[in-house]
């Protein structure tokens, strides 16, 4: 392909072979049920959890250690993600390239067994942990490029819902098997207790064993497709040259493309706002448990999961822009809910944190719809890279407004816990999103921008 985008290229690859069978579909969607444990389980509920916690030091050294490994992994993202996805689409071994990441990203989950709980550890914790959200972000990257193997112009939505609505699902399966057999029993399966933290530790291992187990599927089914063109060898200089010389490319013929990599940006970024801090206001403002929180965090990811799978199929009859815009008014209404009914105690949160959850899936769903319906044929490695990076320069400012309307909450209400006053953050975040998507794709989506 070269470096100019070709205008008469077809706007999209979807379906390219036909639509696929049932098992190729299912396939797919299984890779996001494997790896989901990683998000749900290393990262949210239970293992980054686990790092913070007393064993390894105070509260403010662990949360910094946390912010500078997550924040120099959100860097190199943003830096590579393009470029795996650019080399896949010129090698066409984004299947490849899938697997080897994804079964790097198991060896690092099974690996943070060693992490015992002791000041020793927290680095080479966080470590791991980084390393672990490189590979999973860029490999995500890849599996959504394999999208157009497995959809239609036609059901593109309902795939993608089908897809993220498993891993939702997948993630709490995860969740709830390993706190029953594991961290909920004195002493669990294989006479695993909490001695030295082995139950939050084995769990590891069984994640990464899900993950190879879950994921074997895609690899078995989906196969790596030929390049468009000869492969040229271009090195890290000539892939950046390459990369930066598409996107002016895409800017010139595809321009909704660009609009909507920025726009998206913003909004999954509140998204994930919602996610990251979702369990912190719940432990700190309306006073869960521990225990209490990992059940509120399996049943919004049900709720998230089915809403996600339903909403898939509203996708493909009105369209993703509609859905994205439903479900961000929807959210940020919410989000203002639980600010100004936050004394009103854990049923509030229950029934408004799980109403947020209708509308956080479909959103994220209907966004890789709408970009698959999108890019050019053969960019689709490169393209859902850059969907990555522009994510993750996007990712500081959900934590910053977050920690910035905090602060403002303590000086105003005069007291130290006013985590409540962040979501008022996250809402402007999304608010911000929510903007700047409206005037993106004034024309049918799946065709070039006008100018």
């Amino acid at each position: 392909m070269s470096s100019q985008i070709d205008a008469a290229a077809p706007a999209s690859a979807l379906g390219a072979a036909g639509p696929a069978t049932r098992k190729k579909i299912t396939a797919w969607a299984l890779w996001d049920w494997g790896t989901q444990p990683w998000a749900s389980v290393v990262t949210t509920f239970v293992f980054s959890v686990y790092l913070v916690s007393s064993h390894f030091g105070t509260a403010n050294h662990t949360a910094l250690v946390q912010s500078v490994c997550l924040t120099s992994a959100s860097v190199i993202i943003a830096l590579t993600a393009p470029l795996s996805g650019q080399g896949a689409d010129r090698s066409g071994h984004t299947m490849r390239t899938l697997r080897w990441l994804t079964w790097g990203l198991a060896i690092i989950t099974a690996s943070l067994v060693v992490v015992a709980p002791s000041p020793a550890w927290l680095w080479p914790g966080f470590l791991l942990v980084a390393a672990g959200t490189i590979l999973s972000e860029i490999a995500s990257a890849s599996y959504n490029a394999a999208i157009d193997q497995v959809a239609t112009p036609g059901n593109v939505g309902r795939i993608s819902g089908f897809g993220w609505g498993m891993g939702y699902l997948g993630g709490i399966v995860a969740l709830l098997a390993i706190y029953f057999a594991f961290i909920a029993p004195e002493v669990g399966l294989f006479g695993v207790s909490g001695t030295n933290s082995m139950d939050i530790r084995v769990s590891m291992l069984f994640c990464a064993v899900w993950i190879v187990v879950f994921t074997a599927p895609i690899f078995r089914t989906l196969r790596d497709q030929p390049p468009r063109e000869p492969v040229p060898r271009l090195g890290i200089v000539g892939s950046y040259r390459r990369l930066f010389a598409s996107i002016a490319g895409l800017w010139r013929t595809h321009r909704t493309i660009v609009w909507f990599l920025l726009a998206s940006a913003l909004f999954r970024d509140g998204l994930n706002g919602i996610f990251i801090y979702g369990g912190a206001m719940a432990q700190n403002t309306f006073g869960f448990s521990a225990s209490q929180v990992l059940i509120f965090g399996a049943a919004a990811n049900i709720v998230a999961g089915v809403a996600t799978i339903l909403m898939g199929r509203l996708d493909d009859r009105i369209g993703p822009k509609p859905v994205i815009v439903i479900s961000l008014v929807a959210l940020i209404v919410l989000a203002m809910a639980v600010f100004f009914l936050h004394d009103r105690g854990q049923a509030m949160f229950w029934v408004l944190g799980l109403i947020l959850c209708l509308f956080v899936g479909p959103a994220q769903a209907a966004s890789r719809s709408y970009l698959a319906r999108l890019i050019p044929a053969g960019m689709s490695g490169e393209v859902f890279g850059l969907y990555a990076t522009t994510g993750r320069v996007a990712s500081p400012l959900s934590p910053a407004l977050f920690g910035l309307f905090v602060t403002i909450g303590m000086a105003v209400t005069g007291t130290s816990n006013a985590q409540y006053f962040g979501i008022i953050g996250i809402a402007i975040v999304l608010l911000a999103g929510l903007i700047a998507l409206i005037p993106v794709g004034r024309h049918e989506a799946g065709r070039p921008a006008a100018g």
